[in-house]
């Protein structure tokens, strides 16, 4: 499967949108979400992406 930028970004801001509005089925309130889950979701997914990029690299590189 080969992920060029658009699919990429679209396939993250999905994995993060799924992950907020679980977390806000919970007694947390919205604003709560939004203001707590959201940023460290973000910061979390894009530190991810990043060492999922360098990883592959490598492989390609080192195959």
């Amino acid at each position: 499967m080969e992920f060029d930028t658009l699919t990429t970004a679209l396939t993250f801001a999905a994995l993060i949108a799924l992950g907020v509005g679980g977390a806000a089925m919970t007694p947390m309130g919205l604003e709560t979400t939004l203001m707590m889950v959201l940023p460290s979701a973000l910061a979390f997914g894009a530190i991810m992406l990043f060492l999922g990029v360098k990883h592959g690299e490598y492989r390609a590189r080192n195959v």
